[in-house]
């Protein structure tokens, strides 16, 4: 198993970092796992990742779109691949 990584930009100041694979906090049916950085740091994100928390795992397709669209609301930014 391998691991898979996407980052988005959203911005300047945001990246979402969404994985899948080996060491993400995933199952089969949940496969991914995201992180969102603000200026190269691993930062909360109220609304995307919970309370003391950088990481939100056991994700799907579905839960990491919404999580896109929010990440665009919060930052006016739309996402660019890097």
């Amino acid at each position: 198993l391998s691991t898979h990584q996407c980052v988005l930009s959203f911005g300047d100041e945001y990246e979402l970092s969404i994985i899948s694979g080996q060491g993400a906090y995933s199952t089969e049916s949940a496969p991914y796992e995201i992180g969102v950085f603000k200026n190269g740091d691993f930062v909360e994100m109220p609304g995307i990742t919970d309370e003391g928390d950088t990481v939100k795992g056991y994700l799907t397709e579905a839960d990491v779109g919404a999580i896109i669209k929010k990440m665009y609301l919060i930052t006016g930014k739309t996402p660019v691949q890097i």
